[in-house]
């Protein structure tokens, strides 16, 4: 008996190496687009995002405006690290001893740090999920890799929401206090810092005994990472 042959036909395997093809040029062109737009920002403003202009439409405005690092009080920067990522300095876009500890407490969440939130906040969507999680995986090496600490600071600062509509540290400044965002002192800062990542349940001018208590931390924990260096890497 004739034996039969294993080989796929050709018009099987044509297909497939098509997809293959097709399959690795995407990858080369998702990752072309990354990096283009990562060297993009890396000088150029990046809001407003799709976020803000998500809720520029469900609002009718919102209030932004882009504030450089140098005319931001340094006591909020490194209010903004010692409350969201005291080894911001440290780490190249994840913080794995934090990744762990969260991991042994059982718990799923905490363990974001600035690098990973500039990322969502600026190229992707809010919301959790698989696939958000993995561009942010992706791309937040690529914009540790492009950009200076200083940099992913200073973007940070710019796109946290601070309020309902309000956007950016300097918009924050003013909305909160009345001053501009180089006039802000170490408590108000603080207190910036203290209502973020859920700023529309929280006030930082008329804050709550939590947020009180979460600003007087976050001033202890600005001072000791001045002290001890880890604010050198966005500081001049």
């Amino acid at each position: 008996m004739p034996r039969k042959s294993t080989k796929e036909p050709a018009a099987i395997r044509a297909p497939k190496a098509w997809l293959r093809r097709w399959a690795l040029w995407a990858l080369v062109a998702g990752a072309l687009v990354i990096l283009a737009a990562a060297l993009w920002h890396r000088w150029a403003p990046a809001g407003p995002t799709f976020y803000m202009k998500q809720e520029a439409r469900r609002l009718g405005a919102i209030s932004y405006d882009w504030t450089p690092i140098g005319a931001i009080a340094p006591e909020m920067a490194r209010a903004a690290v010692a409350a969201e990522d005291a080894d911001f300095c440290n780490h190249w876009g994840f913080d794995m001893r934090a990744i762990r500890q969260v991991l042994e407490a059982g718990g799923t969440r905490g363990a974001s740090t600035i690098s990973q939130q500039t990322v969502k906040n600026v190229y992707l969507w809010q919301g959790r999920s698989w696939p958000r999680k993995a561009l942010e995986a992706v791309m937040t090496p690529v914009v540790e890799a492009t950009w200076p600490k200083r940099r992913i600071i200073e973007v940070y600062l710019n796109v946290a929401e601070f309020d309902e509509g309000v956007f950016g540290v300097g918009a924050a400044a003013r909305h909160y206090f009345g001053v501009e965002a180089k006039d802000l002192s170490a408590r108000q800062a603080a207190r910036l810092a203290a209502i973020l990542p859920d700023p529309k349940d929280r006030s930082a001018s008329r804050p709550s005994d939590w947020v009180r208590k979460r600003a007087a931390s976050i001033m202890d924990g600005a001072a000791t990472i001045r002290r001890d260096g880890r604010a050198a890497c966005f500081e001049d």
